[in-house]
């Protein structure tokens, strides 16, 4: 006679089974271009960014190594995002040398970020030294609302 092991369908590993099955079903069956936007694809091909406030500014630092900034930069302010392009091309003492590791990035990266409303884009400004990218957006004056007028109220 066989003995059958049964488990209690209860367990919580069972639930964490069940929904990595799920899961992965579902991914599967989830359709691969949508992974093909610019926010979602691989770290490697997005221009990373710090980005704090100094001075009344927004300073945004980009980390774009290996260009040439006037050749292979692009710096674009329009509805309110900021559009940076740049692309690190692959030049011929980079190709096929029999790489035993080859983790350098080529070609085209880009981040589009969100700037403040009210920024005068004519007003940011941008330098490029040692492979990190500045740019300055002046922050605009805080619009000042109108005054409270006060309303009397009657009694009766």
């Amino acid at each position: 006679m066989s003995i059958i092991r049964r488990q209690n369908p209860t367990t919580s590993t069972d639930v964490f089974r069940q929904f990595d099955r799920m899961f992965d079903d579902w991914m599967r069956a989830f359709p691969a271009r949508m992974w093909d936007q610019p926010a979602l694809r691989a770290p490697e091909e997005v221009i990373k960014v710090d980005e704090y406030r100094e001075n009344g500014d927004l300073v945004i630092k980009a980390e774009i190594p290996g260009i040439d900034p006037d050749k292979d930069l692009s710096l674009t302010v329009a509805d309110g995002i900021l559009d940076l392009r740049a692309e690190r091309k692959v030049t011929e003492d980079t190709e096929d040398k029999g790489y035993h590791r080859h983790e350098l990035r080529y070609g085209t990266f880009a981040r589009r970020l969100p700037l403040p409303d009210g920024v005068d884009p004519g007003a940011v400004t941008a330098s490029y030294k040692d492979g990190m990218l500045m740019v300055r957006v002046p922050m605009p004056e805080p619009e000042k609302g109108a005054e409270p007028t006060t309303i009397a109220i009657e009694k009766g």
